[in-house]
């Protein structure tokens, strides 16, 4: 058997050939919890006694297969054939990682896939999420941010005059609480590592006082400036401005000025009753996206890093038997605009609906935060209204999908290999709507104000003939190990 070092080393695994028991050390200086953290478990190939944990191996941070290759994303275990002894012993180093999200359901999820991904490997993780995200938390250590984003996003209706006062009413004090919340929230915990959603502005400054290193986590580059694309978001993003592209990343640095007196306000907090000066920049930048939907661009720094889209398929839930037997009905679309209320939710649920019998389809209609209401008078055996679906499962036969084009929609329509018609509201949609044309993968974006059966009907045609093209891309997509990538890179800090 192994012995631990007597005085604080890099982290370490101790193997008892005799018992699956595991000691860990956290690395030396990696922050005000270091120290020995406890006793890990391992599993051992099945049959081979003696063989090293099917637990992270070296240089992967995910489970590894007897010959040494990488596990699968799920965590179930390595491969059962094969002889462990060219295997390496386990090395892990275990990490405290406060992970901080903000925005919608699309935002939270790949924080929670993380986190979950993230602890079954041995790390020690606490999520930060805004309330009411819909996401599914279970099992995870999580911490609320006292930010509803349902009520920050209800712009139905707003004239500038009343979207100045919703500003000051619900954006402002939201913001604020959010931003105090995670400085709180991370004090309390003391972790070694801080990774965060671009709009926990406060992030820089807790990792900078406990001296700790912090990774920027996006799912579309709003904040990684390029000369390739204008930025998602921006006023800009359906142009291409040649080497002006780059400049337009001033828009979103520019909205973040926007709270600077709310940062200020909740770093008082820290030790010192200030955010330290200077900012340190982020160690890391992680964008959790997909790089068969966007390719790298040639002028990112190495510190970026395009992992794939974070998603575990080992965790999909199955859908309600309800829903389950409409989509083994035959054919059908998928329809949903997830937290987009703007407009005439009823006129686009009719135009849907139209536009699916159009082409022989029927109807799986996700109403969300009621993007999409349909009147009685135009259901029937061919629709199914429901508030919400596992899209991954739902998606799986699917003919084609409808959908406002966010981030985590794009990346599981295209992981299931369905071709789209994104019809943008606002944002980043846009943006993905055009890549998505562009791969050949989705009609041409058909804007929500300009969204009617007529409109819809040629449009869903164009997808549909798209629908082989789609299907070798989401094969593709599917192979990709985003959350093993971007733990490996967190690890490796």
């Amino acid at each position: 058997m192994s012995h631990m070092p007597s005085t604080p080393g890099p982290s370490v695994l101790i193997q008892s050939t005799g018992r699956e028991m595991w000691t860990i050390r956290r690395r030396a200086g990696a922050g005000p919890a270091a120290g020995t953290v406890g006793v890990l478990l391992g599993r051992r190939a099945p049959g081979k006694p003696g063989c090293p944990p099917l637990y992270g191996a070296a240089g992967t941070g995910d489970p590894a297969r007897a010959d040494g290759g990488p596990g699968p994303e799920d965590g179930s275990g390595g491969a059962p054939g094969g002889s462990c002894s060219a295997a390496r012993p386990g090395r892990l180093v275990v990490v405290r990682m406060m992970l901080l999200t903000s925005g919608t359901r699309g935002d939270v999820e790949p924080f929670a896939a993380l986190a979950r991904y993230a602890a079954a490997r041995g790390h020690e993780v606490r999520l930060g999420v805004p309330d009411r995200s819909g996401a599914d938390l279970s099992g995870l250590d999580t911490v609320r941010l006292g930010v509803d984003f349902h009520r920050l996003l209800r712009t139905d209706g707003l004239t500038p005059r009343t979207a100045l006062r919703h500003y000051r009413a619900e954006v402002r004090p939201g913001m604020r609480r959010m931003l105090s919340a995670a400085v709180r929230e991370t004090l309390a915990f003391g972790p070694d590592l801080v990774v965060h959603h671009p709009l926990i502005l406060t992030a820089p400054a807790v990792a900078d006082a406990l001296g700790v290193p912090r990774v920027l986590t996006e799912f579309v580059p709003v904040a990684t400036p390029t000369r390739e694309f204008s930025a998602p978001g921006g006023p800009t993003v359906s142009a291409d401005l040649g080497r002006f592209n780059r400049a337009t990343y001033a828009v979103p640095r520019g909205a973040a000025r926007l709270f600077r007196a709310d940062v200020e306000r909740a770093c008082a907090a820290l030790p010192g009753g200030r955010a330290p000066s200077p900012r340190s920049s982020s160690r890391a930048t992680l964008i959790g996206a997909s790089p068969h939907l966007l390719p790298r661009p040639a002028d990112w720094p190495p510190a970026v890093h395009l992992t794939g889209a974070w998603h575990d398929e080992a965790l999909e839930p199955a859908a309600e038997p309800v829903v389950d037997r409409f989509v083994r009905g035959g054919p059908y679309l998928v329809a949903t605009f997830g937290s987009m209320r703007a407009g005439d939710a009823q006129a686009r649920a009719r135009a849907v609906v139209a536009g699916a019998r159009a082409h022989g389809l029927r109807t799986l209609l996700l109403s969300g935060w009621g993007g999409l209401v349909l009147p009685e008078d135009h259901r029937g055996e061919d629709v199914l209204v429901v508030p919400s679906a596992p899209l991954g499962a739902v998606l799986r036969g699917a003919a084609a999908a409808v959908h406002h084009g966010g981030a985590g929609t794009v990346h599981t329509v295209a992981r299931a290999g369905v071709p789209s018609v994104v019809v943008p509201f606002l944002a980043d949609q846009p943006f993905w709507a055009g890549q998505l044309h562009r791969l050949g993968i989705a009609s041409a974006p058909v804007p929500h104000r300009r969204l009617t059966a007529e409109t819809l009907v040629p449009a869903l045609g164009e997808a549909l003939d798209r629908g082989e093209r789609a299907e070798r891309l989401g094969r593709a997509v599917r192979q990709e190990r985003g959350l093993r990538t971007a733990l490996d890179v967190l690890t490796g800090l």
